[in-house]
């Protein structure tokens, strides 16, 4: 590749290898980057801890005798759809605090995500809902999730670089559909309604590493990684049962590529304009990543290799895309 790439969308259903791929990609040097995958030195933003502080606020109220707002329990999909592109508008803004080098310093991080999200739900669509509690409710659910609320601002700031010079911002985030959905997805599910979700600033630089694996081997791989010690963890948090059967079903990836106008590229429609997205795919249908939760030290040449080789493919394909 002649440059590398801005923006790498890593897609892909639950448990199915990105997050495993994506510290790997972390793990290497910037001349390693280059080298092997045409990419920069990594930053990267995940919405998976966005998920995870909605169920938390969920929790918080539903123990408190109110209505879970964006969840009826801990085991159920969104009660709104809308917020798949919630989270969507919150990468959205990771993104330019990324290019601004902005670096939140709020006095309390859970007001400040409150705050946010409502102003995301809003922007995707949807109304802002935690600012309807009472303010009194609001700050006693407040004080349980500020260490989360925290940690999320800390990780996030952490990704900020002096400059994204030479640099790849890497967004990771799973989308599908129902178990035995016909195509296409219906708004807002899939890849088809949250790749358009993305700002223009996003789509006009981005290609796309997709991370194949089945349904049935995404859900084996989920219950594998749980760890319901850690509910909070990137490596190690599980999908609850009727979400990977309810949103996470299937997805619309091969589907998208069959209907696009130019081989190897996701076709996305914004504002009067189209966008072609160069996508590579990573066969991980016979498991290449799981390794990468243990500590580094411990990862075989041979794991490597494996993982290396197939991450070439995929974006020897993904280059593919970018020439068509």
């Amino acid at each position: 590749m002649s440059k590398h790439i801005d923006v790498l969308l890593l897609l892909a259903l639950p448990a199915s290898g990105k997050s495993e791929a994506r510290r790997y990609l972390a793990s290497l040097s910037p001349e390693q980057c280059r080298e092997q995958f045409g990419i920069g030195h990594t930053a990267q933003l995940d919405d998976f801890p966005y998920v995870h502080i909605m169920r938390r606020i969920s929790d918080e109220l539903t123990a408190r005798g109110h209505a879970g707002m964006f969840f009826i329990s801990g085991s159920l999909p969104f009660r709104n759809s809308i917020d798949w592109l919630t989270l969507i508008e919150l990468m959205n803004e990771d993104y330019e605090d990324l290019v601004s080098g902005n670096k939140p310093s709020p006095e309390s991080a859970s007001l400040w995500l409150f705050d946010r999200i409502d102003a995301a739900r809003v922007r995707a669509g949807g109304e802002a809902i935690i600012g309807t509690l009472e303010e009194s409710v609001r700050r006693e659910i407040a004080g349980p999730i500020e260490d989360e609320s925290r940690k999320l601002l800390d990780d996030k700031v952490a990704e900020v670089p002096d400059d994204l010079e030479g640099k790849t911002v890497v967004i990771e985030f799973a989308r599908g559909g129902a178990d035995g959905s016909t195509m296409p997805l219906p708004h807002p599910f899939g890849y088809r309604a949250n790749v358009a979700q993305l700002s223009p600033a996003i789509l006009e630089k981005a290609s796309i590493l997709y991370i194949w694996v089945t349904p049935e081997e995404s859900r084996r791989k989920n219950e594998a990684r749980t760890d319901p010690d850690d509910p909070g963890s990137i490596l190690h948090h599980g999908v609850p049962l009727a979400v990977m059967y309810g949103d996470y079903g299937c997805d619309d990836m091969a589907y998208l590529l069959e209907v696009s106008d130019k081989p190897d590229t996701v076709q996305v429609e914004k504002d009067g304009k189209t966008y072609n997205l160069p996508l590579g795919r990573f066969d991980n249908r016979s498991d290449r990543t799981s390794f990468i939760r243990g500590e580094e030290a411990d990862w075989s040449a041979e794991d490597v290799a494996k993982l290396q080789s197939g991450m070439r493919e995929a974006f020897n394909q993904l280059e593919h895309g970018q020439k068509g």
